[in-house]
């Protein structure tokens, strides 16, 4: 069937912030991996693009269909961060505005790997890959290395070494999954060459000095039809019904504003630092790629010792795309939407695995049930009270 987009952009041609466009419908556009999505993410996803609908006040027309016929300007709500331009271009996803995510110019760009910088000046590197970037936020991140080839990671790894235990990561691994830590030449052999086997390697691979004590803050911004929220939060971990340590939700302090706004609200030096870090990380992502926007940015900041008893915290990584934290950020837009002169508030995400998980008051449930690849799950937000502290 045809679809039907409007004839012209010029709602979105607003000078300067280029802040408020009209839209007639929020959709869900699936990733290209949707039949692998876990059914607790799709019904999570779904459950955003409800509530993103609403405070837009326009309709929720479920799921993206190319063949489906739509009328009127989309507002997209991508459970991956999209990739090339010109293919979002062609869905009319313009500028941060038509979309809940980021859009991204190259693959790796939405990756682990975009955060270090490569071994050595003649090291293998993928298309679009930029030096500056991994020169600008050098002083914000952790010690380490990205790598897209079984030498380089050796060399890197080995480097690392010198210094200490090495954590290796997937470039794409979610949750805490698809990490391993080395603490000798020869546990970073069979590991590499593990990954080399299947292919790991040159899809990208992460190489950083490996912290105890860990401490992993989220700091980000959302934005939506003229509502600007920024946020610093604390990860806390569960186990999930394998017995494995997985991501179990946020606790996030939501100021209304910019970076700006949260750092004016008094925080303690680690999370000051966090939060400075980050925006300096966020800064140099869209200087050094002018083709990247996204609405939703969330950076995860670990901060821990390292093997000498150093205290260390730095960037590990970013999101541009609908993440665990959404449900919190989610629930502090709809505060501000709702009273105009509320500033902060405090919000949150669970995360809970098992058959006998409690069921709290006063919750907004993303799923409860039996999900089919991790079990029995229950997901849900709050919005909490906030005190100046």
């Amino acid at each position: 069937m045809e679809k039907i987009f409007p004839d012209s952009d010029q709602q979105i041609l607003s000078s300067g912030a280029r802040q408020r466009v009209s839209h007639d419908a929020v959709v869900i556009l699936p990733g290209k991996a949707i039949g692998e999505c876990a059914s607790h993410e799709r019904a999570s996803h779904a459950e955003i693009a409800r509530r993103l609908a609403a405070i837009k006040g326009c309709e929720f027309a479920g799921e993206f269909d190319a063949e489906t016929r739509h009328r009127g300007r989309l507002y997209f709500v991508p459970s991956d961060t999209l990739v090339g331009n010109a293919g979002a271009e062609e869905l009319h996803i313009h500028a941060e505005q038509d979309l809940f995510g980021g859009v991204v110019p190259y693959g790796f760009v939405a990756t682990k790997t975009i955060t270090h910088g490569l071994p050595g000046p003649f090291s293998t590197a993928p298309d679009g890959w930029s030096s500056s970037f991994a020169s600008k936020v050098k002083e914000v991140v952790l010690p380490g290395y990205s790598a897209f080839d079984l030498h380089c990671a050796r060399d890197a790894g080995t480097r690392l070494l010198e210094c200490g235990s090495v954590r290796v990561k997937k470039s794409s691994g979610v949750g805490g999954l698809g990490q391993w830590v080395v603490g000798s030449a020869h546990e970073l052999d069979d590991l590499l060459y593990s990954l080399h086997a299947d292919n790991t390697i040159q899809e990208g691979i992460v190489l950083e000095c490996n912290l105890s004590d860990v401490t992993t803050l989220s700091v980000g911004q959302v934005k939506v039809d003229g509502l600007v929220a920024t946020y610093y939060g604390v990860q806390k971990l569960t186990r999930n019904n394998r017995g494995e340590e997985v991501y179990g939700g946020s606790t996030l302090t939501v100021a209304r504003g910019d970076f700006d706004a949260l750092l004016a609200l008094g925080l303690t030096p680690d999370v000051s630092t966090a939060v400075s870090q980050a925006c300096t990380y966020h800064n140099a992502a869209m200087s050094c790629f002018p083709r990247l926007f996204a609405s939703r940015c969330n950076y995860d900041i670990a901060q821990g010792r390292d093997e000498r008893g150093q205290w260390r915290s730095g960037v590990l990584e970013q999101s541009w795309r609908v993440g665990g934290a959404s449900g919190a950020e989610i629930a502090a837009l709809e505060a501000f939407h709702a009273d105009p002169a509320l500033n902060v508030v405090r919000a949150s995400t669970v995360e809970l695995y098992g058959p006998d998980v409690e069921l709290p008051d006063n919750v907004v449930i993303y799923f409860h049930g039996h999900d089919e690849k991790v079990g029995p799950i229950l997901k849900y937000a709050r919005l909490e009270d906030y005190a100046d502290t």
